[in-house]
Parts: structure tokens; C-alpha cells; sequence
């Protein structure tokens, strides 16, 4: 019989499995372009508009895409990774219940 959690920490792995497939899917893009965007903006109150071709404001815009990128990750990782837990926490708590009722059920 599997340990109380196995479940749970299976669907852990699974839902984080999920998250990294589902970022690199649909969710790099958007976040290197919201990121690029805010760079801009940021790029843009430093050095006026028109953004030229500074090094430092393409530097702002690169830091920028790859912030956007990492909270995309994090979100699509431990969101998923969260559900996945959570679904299998459930699961295992439903499992657990039923050795319980039918013990006292025999006796």
C-alpha cells in the first residue's frame, strides 16, 4: 500500500511537467512581449521617445523580456504544479477514507 502524500507528490510532478510543456507552448512569447513593452515604457521615461539605439535602453528592454519571460515560467510552472498537488491531494484524501469506513463497517 502507498504511503499517505504519494499521490499528491505525483501529481506535483505531473502538474509541474504540464506547466513547463504549457509555458514553452503558449507562454514564452507572450511574456517576452509584455516584458519588451514594459522595457520600453521604462527605456522611454529614461531616455525620451523615440527610443534610440542606446546600449543602456536596449539593456533595460532585454532585462525587461527576460523578467517577463521568468514570471511566465513561474506563473505556468507552480500554478500548474499547485493544481497538480492539489488534485492529488484530494485523491489520495478520498483513497485514504475508504480502508477507514470499511473497517468500521466489519467491526
Amino acid at each position: 500500500m502507498k504511503t499517505r502524500g504519494e499521490i499528491a507528490k505525483k501529481g506535483l510532478y505531473v502538474g509541474a511537467g504540464a506547466g513547463l510543456v504549457l509555458f514553452a507552448l503558449i507562454g514564452l512569447l507572450p511574456g517576452s512581449f509584455i516584458g519588451g513593452v514594459i522595457g520600453l515604457n521604462i527605456a522611454g521615461s529614461i531616455f525620451g521617445y523615440p527610443v534610440g539605439p542606446q546600449i543602456a535602453a536596449r539593456m533595460i528592454v532585454a532585462a525587461a523580456m527576460l523578467c517577463g519571460i521568468l514570471v511566465s515560467g513561474i506563473v505556468f510552472t507552480a500554478g500548474l504544479a499547485f493544481i497538480g498537488w492539489a488534485i492529488g491531494y484530494a485523491i489520495d484524501s478520498l483513497m485514504a477514507k475508504k480502508p477507514v469506513e470499511e473497517e468500521v463497517r466489519i467491526k
